[in-house]
């Protein structure tokens, strides 16, 4: 086994049980990628077993912090069965579900999440893609099914030196699928889709959503960065009288369209513009046009902290220009997906773009991903996506 030791106190996040090896923390030592390293302290101190990455500024990923633990096929089955049993135990009401959330679930660069009777998995990293046979097997033995379709088309892999690669890992099925969640079906792609084909983690979002219209008879409903639109669908469910839904893909706002239509919804009850956001929204103050409800959720404009302070000014231009057409006693739903950005840096985003806005608003609620998306203790990068509930006063 290859051994890679620190340079002096940079053992201590790994005491913390945190998962990640950064290359300036490596004082000698490497292997190839995706090969299990044993990682030691300055003093030669055990500190955990982790998958190795050369190409990567973390150069390797924690799989154990236990030195007797062996990694290899057991390790993984072990693991993949701990991952789906732990959703069993969480509150999901939907037949599609995230099923392995990375780190948090002990398998770092892997994402996995279940669709009805299919699986979409994306290895991120040179670990999960050395074992990736093992993994896709131990994932199929634990769940039952037999269909597994892999999208590691993520830019993240370039960083790890690897290409991407899709297609069908095992089995074979349909791409396009529909989905049930709480009240309403979704359709997407699992070939063509973001990420996996669809975003899984606003789900509990989407149903406090349609709660909310439901409560306060929203009228005038305004979705940004609609994507397929699963909020314009929760909010119809709701009760809305008509939703506007936005986004620049031409292709996502068709599948919105037929995503009202599979729920039963008139098509005078929405429209759709393929626009800009930013854009948009400044025409609809321009006009003094006005909504009940505003959803803002829009891509990641800060994968790393290094693009905390740029993502920051978009963040609070285009929630500056919601919150002057969200009419008084109006809710908006704003989000981030960045993890460069922190819940309490976004707070304070939000709150700079309402004083420039000259809006104050009540805090109804703090949102974060839906419960199969964990964050643990000791990775708290998990926590990627937060929200606020803001009701203008």
């Amino acid at each position: 086994m290859k051994t890679i030791r620190l340079r002096a106190g940079k053992e201590r996040s790994l005491l913390r049980r945190h998962p990640w090896i950064f290359e300036s923390a490596i004082a000698r030592g490497g292997a190839d990628a995706g090969e299990t390293v044993r990682v030691e302290s300055e003093q030669g101190q055990f500190l955990a077993w982790a998958a190795f990455s050369p190409s990567s500024k973390i150069r390797a990923r924690v799989w154990s912090f236990t030195e007797t633990q062996r990694i290899d096929a057991s390790f993984f089955i072990a693991v993949c069965t701990i991952s789906v049993c732990a959703r069993a135990r969480f509150d999901i009401n939907s037949d599609s579900f995230r099923l392995v959330h990375g780190e948090s679930d002990g398998l770092p660069g892997l994402i996995v999440d279940r669709y009805g009777d299919t699986l979409v998995a994306q290895f991120t990293s040179a670990g999960v893609e050395h074992w990736k046979d093992v993994i896709a097997d131990a994932l199929l033995a634990a769940t039952g099914l037999t269909k597994l379709y892999e999208r590691s088309d993520a830019s993240s892999r370039a960083l790890e030196g690897l290409p991407e690669s899709t297609g069908w890992l095992r089995g074979q099925g349909e791409n396009e699928l529909i989905l049930r969640e709480h009240e309403w079906h979704l359709g997407l792609n699992i070939a063509t889709g973001h990420k996996t084909g669809f975003y899984l983690d606003q789900r509990d979002s989407r149903k406090t959503f349609a709660d909310y219209a439901r409560r306060l008879n929203f009228e005038r409903v305004l979705n940004c960065y609609c994507y397929t639109g699963g909020f314009t669908v929760a909010a119809l469910t709701g009760g809305a009288a008509h939703v506007t839904s936005i986004d620049s893909s031409g292709p996502a706002l068709e599948q919105a369209a037929s995503n009202v239509a599979l729920n039963g919804f008139a098509a005078n009850r929405a429209s759709f513009m393929d626009a800009d956001v930013n854009a948009s929204l400044r025409q609809f103050g321009a006009a003094g046009q006005t909504f009940d409800a505003i959803v803002l959720d829009p891509p990641k404009f800060a994968p790393t902290v290094a693009h905390a302070e740029r993502a920051a000014r978009a963040y609070k231009d285009i929630n500056r220009l919601a919150l002057k057409v969200l009419a008084p006693g109006g809710v908006l739903f704003t989000y981030s997906c960045s993890g460069g950005i922190s819940a309490d840096l976004f707070h304070k985003i939000v709150a700079s773009a309402g004083c420039d806005a000259g809006v104050d608003g009540f805090i109804h609620e703090r949102m974060g991903g839906a419960p199969d998306h964990p964050m643990t203790i000791h990775f708290p990068e998990g926590e990627y996506l937060k929200g606020l509930v803001v009701m203008r006063k």
